[in-house]
């Protein structure tokens, strides 16, 4: 996954200074998600309550920068290009995306409280391992909405051009 962000990064990296700040942000959060889960490789039980707030806050912060500024951004755009199936295609990815969406307030609300965490804390292996899944899918769709919009500003390809930009679904 950090290498998908570094591609990602590196490819739609200058696009938007808000893209580019959300795609550090993402590579920060899957940096702290590896850390939290080498500590529960490592000794489990003595996982603090501050490495999880610490991951917890990375992931909120992440997907809070989604749903409230790079989304609403990209639909910005594609409506000042009055790209309708740039917008259809931001519908149904970002209703795609409420699921994973739930699976983090649902993690975040697990381990909110310090008895919480420790009545959790054998769960917690599982859960990384869920999000980590629900993240490379949450990665793959988001990338999608950046490639659309960076097709949208790019300038016209030739027909025979292999590196046209082309509809994703």
């Amino acid at each position: 996954m950090l290498e998908d962000t570094k591609t990602a990064l590196e490819r739609w990296g200058g696009v938007h200074t808000l893209i580019d700040r959300w795609l550090q942000q993402r590579y920060d959060m899957l940096v702290t998600l590896m850390e939290l889960r080498e500590a529960c490789d490592a000794e489990l039980e003595s996982v603090s309550k501050a490495r999880i707030d610490a991951f917890s806050e990375a992931l909120m912060d992440y997907i809070s920068s989604g749903h409230f500024e790079v989304y609403p951004k990209l639909r910005d755009e594609a409506v000042e290009f009055d790209d309708r199936d740039a917008l259809m295609l931001a519908d149904r990815l970002l209703e795609r995306l409420e699921m994973s969406t739930q699976m983090v307030l649902e993690f975040d609300n697990d381990y909110s409280t310090p008895t919480r965490c420790q009545h959790y804390v054998t769960r917690l292996p599982a859960w990384l391992e869920r999000l980590s899944k629900a993240l490379t899918e949450r990665f793959a769709l988001e990338d999608q909405l950046i490639a659309r919009l960076h097709a949208a500003h790019a300038p016209s390809f030739g027909a025979g051009d292999s590196a046209a930009p082309r509809a994703l679904s």
